[in-house]
């Protein structure tokens, strides 16, 4: 009898009728109801997490997005309520590190200065936005549980998805589609988007008012990357808008001369970008035509700003990169530095080289991300499938290449901006990222309108770490405030759309 039953088992099993692919649903969601304590007032919240389909021009469903959307529930009307687009960057990053790490009701277990402890997990977040904003976390495809459900080639993936100008022209009629079917379209809107996330906000910005018809009040650029500032000015660009960034972190590791150690962080970067642009600039500009004495003159300076050794500055043409920066600033101490966070320390199996052997402080937060990120999913949000949260979009799943053919980011989001006298522009950096520096993220706004027509549309906040700031207790405070203060700021009720 126990013979008979197992060959009945393993024949349902060979005949499909145990069995279930790993495929996520094109179209679901679960919602679920909460309250938590920000700024110290209650605040009541629904949580809806799914995902949502793409289709193609003949209407059949290609792929499916997931999202998680919180949703202020002691609010009679939300008309005038902001609805807040968060993404992340990579591109191939999923929307975990704000979701967990920023402006989401929870996040991550950390000290006060952002480094992963034990045992991992989350706790509420008491500087939430959510009481000023409902807020929808997207992943695009092929990060969190986002797939493309449509058999295709890679190249067929890339034209469709995998570029500047796919990822937005895709994103912007998911979103419409989205506020469709939350009824969301009386809503003052606005986009976050970190690193990456800083090209496709801005990219979006300009697709959404063109195709979708839909309007933002303001546009959140956090750690922004800038794919234009690869092409410009023969490489000369670069070591000058970073230069700022290398004096800023010698300063936070005591490498700089007493005078200059002495002197506060803003102080010091005053003085960076204005031997930067003032010194450095027509410097590099004159390539090997430069006077050996004026070069051996602007090299103690550069050393003296950066902490690098004299002589790696003359042997480097008075171009540091930042991979030098990283290998060379501690090498005397046996360290290397952090990409993403300067602050952290890293140790290389040999002190030569010209660049670090592991980025020490993405090593460190992934391993206190994704296990918080999958708890709180199936513990909080309730949210059940077999299917992987991609934290990375790697192997089979790769985004790459990405398609930065035709780039025209700046121009149509000055474009954007210009044609909406609501769209106004924060831009929030940590003094201490050398991935995307907070002084390349001033020179990419000082790009955008050349003019300077739009200047106070836009504001600038630095905070005292790396590219993910609000890792440390204090600019996690700080930044959501910030970014609250601007929401409230901008939100435009009865006010005409005029110059």
């Amino acid at each position: 009898m126990k013979n008979k039953f197992l060959i009945f088992i393993t024949m349902l099993i060979s005949t499909g009728s145990f069995s279930q692919e790993r495929i996520i649903s094109a179209d679901t969601s679960k919602i679920t109801k909460h309250s938590t304590i920000i700024l110290d007032k209650k605040v009541n919240y629904s949580a809806q997490i799914g995902t949502q389909p793409i289709w193609d021009v003949e209407g059949q469903v290609i792929a499916t997005l997931h999202y998680t959307y919180y949703k202020r529930t002691d609010i009679n009307d939300d008309s005038n309520r902001p609805l807040i687009f968060s993404f992340n960057g990579g591109p191939g990053s999923a929307s975990i590190w704000m979701h967990m790490g920023y402006t989401g009701p929870y996040s991550l277990i950390i000290d006060d200065e952002g480094y992963p402890i034990q045992p991992y997990g989350y706790k509420t977040n008491p500087y939430s936005i959510l009481d000023v904003a409902d807020i929808v976390f997207v992943n695009p495809i092929n990060i969190g549980y986002s797939r493309i459900l449509k058999k295709m080639s890679k190249e067929e993936a890339t034209d469709k998805f995998f570029g500047v100008n796919q990822d937005a022209k895709y994103l912007a009629e998911w979103m419409s589609t989205f506020v469709s079917r939350t009824e969301r379209w009386k809503s003052p809107k606005y986009l976050v988007g970190e690193s990456y996330g800083g090209i496709r906000v801005m990219a979006l910005a300009s697709e959404l008012q063109q195709n979708q018809w839909m309007y933002l009040n303001g546009v959140v650029l956090v750690s922004p990357a800038d794919y234009e500032l690869r092409y410009e000015s023969g490489g000369i660009i670069l070591p000058v808008v970073d230069f700022p960034y290398f004096t800023a972190t010698a300063w936070y590791h005591n490498k700089l001369n007493d005078i200059l150690q002495s002197s506060s962080l803003e102080d010091i970067i005053k003085i960076s970008e204005d031997f930067a642009y003032n010194e450095l600039l027509p410097a590099l500009a004159k390539g090997g035509y430069l006077n050996e004495t004026k070069k051996t003159e602007l090299a103690s300076k550069i050393a003296s700003l950066t902490g690098v050794e004299y002589q790696e500055v003359i042997d480097n043409n008075l171009k540091i990169s930042t991979g030098l920066f990283w290998k060379e600033l501690l090498r005397d101490e046996g360290f290397t530095i952090g990409r993403l966070d300067s602050r952290y320390k890293g140790i290389d199996s040999k002190d030569a080289g010209m660049y670090p052997e592991y980025p020490q402080e993405l090593s460190s937060w992934d391993h206190a991300f994704t296990p918080a990120i999958n708890s709180y999913i199936n513990e909080v949000l309730k949210f059940k499938t077999d299917v992987k949260y991609n934290t990375w979009a790697r192997g089979d799943l790769s985004v790459r290449p990405w398609n930065s053919d035709n780039l025209r980011v700046r121009a149509n989001f000055r474009e954007a901006i210009a044609e909406n006298p609501f769209l106004n522009v924060l831009i929030q950096s940590g003094y201490y990222d050398g991935a995307t520096t907070f002084s390349a993220a001033k020179y990419t706004i000082q790009q955008v309108d050349p003019s300077g027509k739009l200047n106070e549309r836009f504001t600038f906040k630095g905070y005292e770490s790396g590219h993910m700031m609000y890792l440390r207790r204090e600019d996690l405070k700080n930044s959501n405030q910030d970014l609250r203060d601007f929401i409230l700021k901008t939100i435009t009720k009865n006010k005409p759309a005029k110059y």
